[in-house]
């Protein structure tokens, strides 16, 4: 993939629009769907550390195998609606999409087997007993901490060697990558967090603006 380039997509309320944590949530009852939310929320507005909600949400729902997949099954339910095509056109065009989330490889592998990116996930990856219960998951995946995209940014530049790198996604831990990318795009079709609307390169609502952005940009 030397001389490429590459553009890496958030997944919750960028290419679709639900927060997976909170759908998972939702299964455990109101009380904890409620509870969840809110710290989801504190977490991607940079009012509190990932780190410091990431393993407690899963102690809590403690989601099964099952719960997973039918959450899988919801991200492409609720895919933002142009960025198949959008996805399509940036590879025609010598684009390499990536997959960056701190969600969960298991949920996360049906959307991107639609949008064409199955190979190129970086999540966090749970593990399960044989009953399908809830087991643990990946500690050490960069993106269950703050810093941590940035830190996947800088391995696939290092391992790539791309022309360019651009990032889009809503969260303040996708605004954390702007060091580490060419151009950071922030998107708020789903939820406009303030921090990410001030400080991004250039600031989208829709996947159909993402080409006029790169366009501006002179990327393609």
């Amino acid at each position: 993939m030397a001389n490429s380039k590459i553009i890496i997509f958030d997944c919750d309320s960028t290419l679709s629009s639900i927060e997976g944590i909170d759908e998972l949530a939702r299964t455990a009852g109101d009380d904890v769907s409620q509870q969840i939310v809110q710290m989801t929320n504190e977490a991607m507005g940079g009012k509190i550390p990932i780190e410091s909600v990431f393993a407690k949400r899963l102690e809590i729902i403690k989601p099964s195998r099952d719960a997973v997949a039918k959450t899988g099954e919801l991200y492409v339910q609720m895919v933002e609606p142009n960025a198949k095509q959008v996805i399509a056109t940036l590879k025609q065009k010598g684009w390499t999409p990536f997959i960056l989330s701190a969600g969960y490889v298991q949920a996360i592998a049906p959307l991107a087997k639609y949008l064409g990116v199955e190979s190129s996930i970086e999540a966090v990856e749970l593990f399960f007993n044989e009953d399908g219960s809830y087991r643990d998951f990946d500690r050490d995946y960069p993106t269950t901490r703050n810093g941590g995209k940035l830190e996947v940014v800088e391995k696939l530049r290092h391992k790539f060697t791309p022309e360019k790198i651009i990032m889009v996604g809503d969260g303040v831990s996708d605004l954390e990558t702007k060091p580490g990318v060419d151009i950071f795009v922030g998107f708020g079709g789903y939820a406009v967090r303030e921090k990410v609307q001030a400080e991004a390169s250039c600031y989208i609502y829709d996947f159909n603006e993402l080409l006029s952005a790169l366009l501006n940009y002179g990327m393609i």
